[in-house]
């Protein structure tokens, strides 16, 4: 079955932040949304089903969880990951971002310190600053590779906890195999606890794969707590349907027990649902999906190098966000400001003049200056549409 992911979906009446946001976060309404990373494509067909086979029968109360549940998703991660999970070790949780949160106010004290390593999604620094704690940012190398001196540099006592972004967002790197083991040593003889964020783990293109950060070592096993989720692949954010993976029985039993005392571990209704129906229906879709992203960033990279070839995309390793290396259009465009540094909001108003809606890359830590975050989980022509504006507004400027 062929799949179309060049069919325009009209989100309007959904309350979709992407669109509905658009005013208040960018002071324009009518601006081609290019930022939340949720994809435009169709949630595939099987899941809704799914769903509106369970709304037939028009009675939702308090539901267990289905018996096949956590089976479905071990048997998704060993077939696609090589990682074979426990039932024991996971966990619903409702929201990854929450889970972060709940990880800050389970594992430290304010006062404590959390660790990111920069440029990363953002939230990764708002939520434990939101519970104040300090956060210290451990840039990335220029090439996007971790730099065990500056993890040493930033290293304190205070610091309890390392969040990583595995496969990276924005970058989109799949970190390698000796990556996460070295990650893995440091964390542990440090006594630093690892998130590990892996919803894009299913987003891997062009060849690359992606690496559970805790399959990696008994070190990376035993300090960490993973992530994920079906709902970036799927396109169903809005479903809420993460878990946590926690291997360690000291951690788990730590981690687990809050969730419960809270009631935070019982998913709803619809996430196991669509969980089940995207992992036992879903890899032909996915499969295609992932052949039209890549030809979405072509486009982008092939687009940029004929037309504006001032702006450089980082090809993504995983997922259908793009990092766009703006620093050379903001020098000729003349973006910078008295001190000689980059002029971040000139480089966003000139996306906004374009009629364009991306992510501010300053959003992302101070690495993030001079680039901007772009969600290519488009159909073609709407990516066609966007750059042929932004380049008549970089015209218009030059």
């Amino acid at each position: 079955m062929l799949f179309d992911f060049d069919k325009i979906v009209d989100r309007t009446g959904s309350n979709d932040i992407k669109h509905v946001a658009l005013e208040k976060e960018f002071g324009k309404s009518d601006l081609i949304p290019l930022w939340v990373a949720d994809m435009e494509f169709e949630t595939p067909q099987f899941i809704t089903e799914a769903l509106r086979k369970r709304l037939d029968h028009s009675l939702f109360g308090y539901t267990a969880v289905p018996k096949d549940y956590w089976k479905c998703i071990i048997k998704w991660v060993a077939d696609h990951h090589q990682w074979l999970m426990r039932e024991e070790w996971l966990t619903y949780i409702p929201g990854i971002v929450k889970g972060i949160g709940f990880v800050v106010n389970v594992f430290t004290q304010p006062g404590d310190k959390v660790m990111i390593l920069s440029p990363v999604y953002h939230p990764f620094r708002l939520v434990p600053e939101g519970n104040k704690r300090e956060v210290v940012q451990v840039p990335l190398t220029e090439d996007y590779s971790i730099d065990f001196v500056a993890l040493d540099q930033h290293y304190d006592e205070r610091c309890k906890v390392l969040i990583l972004s595995n496969p990276h967002n924005p970058v989109g790197i799949c970190w390698d195999r000796d990556t996460l083991v070295s990650l893995a040593h440091w964390a542990k003889s440090h006594n630093v606890l690892v998130v590990s964020d892996e919803i894009h783990c299913d987003m891997a293109i062009f060849g690359h794969k992606h690496i559970p950060f805790a399959s990696v070592s008994e070190e990376a096993e035993q300090n960490s707590i993973t992530f994920s989720a079906p709902s970036k692949t799927f396109n169903i954010a809005g479903i809420v349907s993460s878990w946590a993976v926690v291997p360690n029985d000291a951690l788990r039993h730590r981690f687990f027990g809050w969730l419960e005392a809270s009631e935070m571990a019982a998913p709803h209704l619809f996430a196991p649902i669509a969980t089940m129906a995207a992992f036992e229906h879903g890899e032909e879709w996915r499969q295609q999906m992932l052949r039209y992203v890549e030809g979405n960033v072509l486009f982008v990279e092939d687009y940029c190098k004929a037309n504006i070839p001032e702006i450089y995309p980082v090809r993504p390793q995983a997922s259908f966000l793009v990092w766009l290396d703006c620093r050379e259009l903001c020098h000729k465009l003349q973006f910078v400001t008295p001190d000689g540094e980059i002029d971040q909001k000139q480089l966003v108003a000139l996306f906004i003049e374009a009629g364009l809606a991306l992510n501010d890359g300053s959003i992302f830590g101070r690495q993030g200056c001079g680039f901007m975050r772009l969600n290519v989980g488009e159909p073609r022509s709407i990516l066609a549409k966007a750059f042929a504006q932004l380049k008549y507004a970089i015209d218009n400027r030059a």
